[in-house]
Order: C-alpha cells, then sequence, then structure tokens
C-alpha cells in the first residue's frame, strides 16, 4: 500500500486517473440501485438545460440524461473487462503454446494469428457478430477479444522464446521439471507485468468497440449504453442540429473520454506497480540524484571565490 501511494504521489494526473476509474466502477456496481428504472417520458420537457432537477438536461423524449450515463456505465464496463481478459487469455495461451511447444505447433499457431491479423478489426468483429449474433454479453465480449489477441500471442511468444534460453529455466529442464512446472514457475511470472499492462490497455480498446458496435446498430437495442445514446444523438432525433440538445450529443461522448483518461492514467500506475526494475530504476536515479548533490554540497567549501574539496 505505501508503494502504492508513492507511485501515485510522484504525478498528480495518476491520482486524477484513480478517482475516475474509481467513480466510473462505484456507477457500474451502484448505479442500479441509485436509479433502479430507466427514466420516465416526458414529452413537454424535451431538451431542457441542465438544471438541479436535470443536471445533464434531458433528451429527446424528456428523459432525464444522468440516469442513462450511470446506467449505462454498467453494461460498458461489463463487457469491456470480460472482452479485455478474453483477450488477454487466448494471447497469452496461444503465445506460450507457440513459444514453447516446438516448432510446429509455434508454425500452425503463428499462421493461423497471421491469417487473423491480417482481417481488419472492425471487418472481422462484423462478420462474426453478424453470423454468430449477439445474444447476450458474454458473446459480444468474445466477439470483441477476437479481433484484439493476435498481437498480444505473437509478443508473447516473442518473449517466451527469449526467456527459455536463460539458464533458470534450462535448469528446471534439466531437473526434469515438468513443462506445465516450468511454464507456470518459471516463464509466466516474467510474463506477468506486460500481461498485466496489456489487459488494461485491452480495456481501453473494448469500449471503444463496444460502443461503436452499439452506435453502428449492429447489436439488439439496450437502452442502458452509452453507444445507443450516440447513435439516437447522430440520428433521427435531430440532436446535431440545435443548440438545445447538446448536451445530449456531448454527455455520452464526455463519459467515454473520462473513462478512457482514467483507465489509461491507472495503466501508468499500474505499469511501474508490477514492473519493480521500472519503480527502482526511476525512483534509484533521482534518489541517487540527490544524495550525490548533497554530498558534494557538504563536500565543497568556497576560498577566494574558488569552489575547493574539503578532503583538501
Amino acid at each position: 500500500m505505501r508503494t502504492f501511494w508513492h507511485i501515485l504521489r510522484k504525478r498528480k494526473m495518476r491520482i486524477v486517473g484513480v478517482v475516475l476509474l474509481l467513480m466510473f466502477v462505484f456507477m457500474a456496481i451502484f448505479g442500479p440501485i441509485i436509479y433502479p428504472h430507466q427514466p420516465a417520458i416526458h414529452p413537454n420537457e424535451i431538451y431542457l438545460p441542465p438544471s438541479w432537477h436535470h443536471l445533464l438536461g434531458t433528451d429527446y423524449a424528456g428523459r432525464n440524461i444522468l440516469p442513462q450515463i450511470v446506467l449505462g456505465a454498467r453494461n460498458v464496463l461489463f463487457v469491456a473487462a470480460l472482452a479485455a481478459l478474453f483477450t488477454v487469455g487466448i494471447g497469452t495461451l496461444i503465445g506460450l503454446a507457440a513459444g514453447y511447444l516446438g516448432p510446429i505447433v509455434d508454425s500452425i499457431l503463428m499462421r493461423f494469428t497471421d491469417m487473423v491479423l491480417t482481417i481488419p478489426s472492425i471487418v472481422l468483429i462484423l462478420i462474426l457478430a453478424i453470423t454468430i449474433g449477439m445474444s447476450n454479453d458474454v458473446i459480444m465480449a468474445g466477439i470483441l477479444s477476437f479481433a484484439g489477441w493476435g498481437g498480444m500471442a505473437r509478443a508473447i511468444r516473442s518473449m517466451v522464446l527469449s526467456i527459455r534460453e536463460r539458464s533458470f529455466v534450462e535448469v528446471s529442464q534439466g531437473l526434469g521439471m515438468s513443462r506445465t512446472y516450468v511454464i507456470v514457475k518459471e516463464i509466466l511470472p516474467n510474463l506477468l507485468p506486460y500481461i498485466v499492462v496489456h489487459l488494461m490497455l485491452a480495456l481501453t480498446g473494448a469500449v471503444y468497440g463496444e460502443v461503436g458496435l452499439f452506435f453502428l446498430g449492429v447489436v439488439p437495442f439496450k437502452a442502458d449504453n452509452w453507444g445507443v445514446m450516440l447513435n439516437f444523438a447522430t440520428g433521427g432525433s435531430g440532436a446535431m442540429y440545435s443548440t438545445r440538445s447538446l448536451m445530449f450529443l456531448i454527455s455520452p461522448i464526455l463519459a467515454i473520454v473520462l473513462l478512457q483518461t482514467g483507465i489509461v492514467l491507472c495503466t501508468d500506475v499500474v505499469n511501474e506497480l508490477v514492473d519493480p526494475r521500472l519503480r527502482n530504476t526511476v525512483g534509484g536515479y533521482q534518489a541517487n540524484g540527490r544524495r550525490r548533490q548533497r554530498r558534494t554540497s557538504v563536500g565543497r567549501i568556497s576560498v577566494g571565490g574558488r569552489v575547493r574539496s574539503s578532503s583538501n
């Protein structure tokens, strides 16, 4: 915990990122408790400006915009987190297998990975969405993850090929340890910093992917999603053509930007937290620099306008 607070204090923007991410997690967990029902339709209150009663104003149907943002956080975060876990899980497994199980397995898995990487992500997602259908959030998360694991699998494979040549892995193999033991105990801990950081980065891509699919109308309609709000704001509601409806257009965009900002800033925190080498290098350099400066200042005195060492 002390290390965590030390990392946060080094850059104040990291505190902002943690607060933003925690705010959206709070909305995702407690949003349905705060707003158990969708806001009611009030045709006489269309596109009202922000006020104490409607903090973000109202939409084209006279509904309060704030509850829609709060309720949408749960769906966006749940699907994005699940898709990020699937992406990292698939990429890690394929990368480990390709890098450790020999040239035949490596060749088969990498050719399949290359085939997936050659197809544009949005095209692949749309093809899978139309073919399989997105009947629930788990299927949607799986489809989003299928287009994102290829790059990670290649990176993990390269790292495994390098790690397996090191002495501690060769010693374990020489002692007759099983492949499972070597992978879990010797190789995987060295991959953990990269895996954790990539999990955070995959989360940002999954948020954009999910909101984009709802915005395009590829998935079944859900009222509590920021992508659906953007779809209506830029579509038939006419929100783009009136200054009165500006908050209905800006609110979901602002929610997405703030969430992504929080994730990116927290990624910086996680990167330094899980990688002691980075933490020690940055902190050690600054600390050693200050100590050297203090020793130099104490160890020198001024004589006749000249700076001389006190040892002389």
